[in-house]
């Protein structure tokens, strides 16, 4: 960052203290809302953006070369008047990285011209043109897409130190994306009766980035066609350098007939598996010496012990005499578990859950609840009670699918039918790995991985919408902040490591 950079930012923070002093508390008489006379005027030359963030993310998609990438696996244009491949997947991906919330807000960004100044573009792609793009799609094409998103992935993960990569943690689990559209081809009821897409969501648990979505009908079980892209997943880990690759996933996905080939190939599992009968009768055989105590990790204790309000929905349930569950006691045993659809013995760990039921101030009997695991981790590297810890784990990626959701807007389905909709899950799985990719990017002292985690409305407001002026002097497209952020040093300092790397 220039040392002229840095003095305004001190300048302009130490402004900034003084308006957010809490010792000034002046007696008035008016409003502090409001202001003096306001008049509008319009500039005839300088444009800006209220996304000044969005230079840090172009810098990042030709530092990974993105572009190429993309032009160089898809091929859906005969002719590119005046649009590459990758010039509608970016569109419509940093349209959701703006904060945008559908195709149609594209029609503000071309309207906008500080915006496509921004870009460095003539023009820009309207909704109905990206429409009419999404439906060119076939499922191959899909498939091209995620590979060529895969490349500049790998880029990022091979940068990152040898401890980054030594075990992938692989999560997979399915979602219900609902759509009001009645006439969505592929759209389906769901079991809980839910009209839309059944989407199957597979990341990486260390990162919180998507490695792959595939969309389906709402009426496919959770597992279904699951194995291919588990398989995808593991040979995309294995390629980006990581020596271990560990799936995970819950008690679907508890697929035994590839239970010998995943431990032949030296991967590793964790999943839950169904309670049937039969276990639940072997853990009823175990003897009460195979049970142990089952300690919860303790949470960080807060500096100082807080006041807590009382409980008003306990309170309410006594009081109502609905029924309240109260866990009582955990205990784990193990024991030796072979499919019937394999060939190899596997470690199958059971949690034993003892529940008080309460009914307003009586007691009821107690129920015992069982939960089963099974994984083919050794001992040696993972604990009866750290297998419990690690399918717990995977509840992460509930989080992760709801930001893809509600957050991302991924799983809109704008377009009529089901691979449409799907090239449109993976673009914007796109705009949040841009975020994650940012973060594992920058380096580390610039306090970039905040980023990786961070919440995808939270990155937008923070780091993306940032007032800027947009100017064109010496062949170069200049980014100057009109105001002050906390992450006003991280795009300064971001930019000038990107240039710096283009020159390395």
């Amino acid at each position: 960052m220039k040392q002229k950079s840095s003095e305004i930012i001190e300048r302009r923070q130490a402004q900034l203290d003084v308006r957010l002093d809490r010792g000034w508390q002046p007696e008035t008489t008016k409003p502090v809302l409001g202001g003096g006379p306001i008049c509008y005027e319009i500039s005839d030359r300088v444009t800006g953006i209220d996304c000044g963030g969005l230079g840090l993310i172009c810098h990042l998609v030709n530092h990974l070369q993105l572009p190429a990438a993309i032009n160089g696996r898809l091929h859906l244009l005969k002719r590119h008047r005046p649009y590459q491949e990758s010039d509608h997947v970016l569109n419509m991906a940093l349209n959701i990285v703006v904060g945008n919330s559908c195709l149609e807000d594209l029609e503000l960004l071309r309207n906008n011209v500080g915006y496509m100044d921004a870009l460095g573009a003539h023009r820009i792609p309207d909704p109905t043109t990206e429409g009419d793009y999404l439906r060119r799609y076939g499922a191959e094409d899909v498939e091209a897409l995620m590979d060529a998103i895969d490349e500049g992935r790998k880029r990022v993960w091979l940068a990152q130190p040898p401890s980054f990569r030594r075990l992938a943690l692989i999560d997979v689990d399915g979602t219900i994306a609902m759509t009001t559209g009645e006439c969505k081809d592929g759209a389906d009821f769901s079991y809980k009766g839910i009209w839309g897409y059944g989407p199957l969501v597979l990341s990486l648990a260390n990162t919180q980035e998507v490695l792959y979505t595939v969309n389906r009908s709402a009426r496919e079980a959770s597992h279904s066609g699951a194995v291919k892209w588990m398989d995808k997943a593991v040979s995309l880990a294995k390629e980006g350098g990581f020596e271990i690759v560990r799936l995970r996933g819950d008690t679907d996905f508890s697929l035994t007939r590839h239970f010998d080939r995943w431990t032949a190939e030296g991967v590793e599992f964790v999943f839950g598996i169904d309670a049937n009968p039969s276990f639940v009768a072997k853990a009823k055989a175990v003897s009460e010496k195979g049970w142990r105590p089952q300690k919860r990790r303790s949470k960080p204790k807060a500096s100082a012990p807080r006041w807590r309000p009382p409980n008003v929905k306990a309170e309410r349930i006594e009081d109502l005499e609905y029924r309240n569950y109260r866990l009582v006691a955990e205990h784990i045993a193990e024991i030796e578990y072979q499919p019937s659809k394999a060939k190899g013995t596997y470690r199958m760990v059971i949690l034993r859950k003892r529940i008080n039921i309460e009914k307003g101030q009586q007691k009821l009997e107690d129920e015992i609840r069982y939960f089963f695991y099974v994984t083919n981790v050794s001992l040696r590297k993972l604990k009866a009670k750290d297998v419990v810890f690690e399918s717990n784990a995977r509840c992460h990626q509930e989080n992760l699918i709801e930001q893809l959701k509600n957050g991302v807007q991924a799983t809109q389905m704008p377009v009529g039918d089901l691979v449409s909709n799907w090239a449109y899950m993976v673009i914007g799985s796109l705009a949040w790995n841009l975020k994650v990719w940012l973060g594992l990017t920058l380096p580390e002292q610039l306090g970039a991985r905040a980023l990786v985690k961070m919440e995808y409305r939270r990155f937008v407001n923070e780091v993306i919408k940032v007032t800027t002026q947009i100017l064109h002097t010496g062949r170069r497209t200049v980014y100057r902040l009109l105001e002050l952020s906390r992450w006003s040093e991280l795009l300064l300092e971001g930019d000038a490591w990107f240039r710096r790397q283009r020159y390395a």
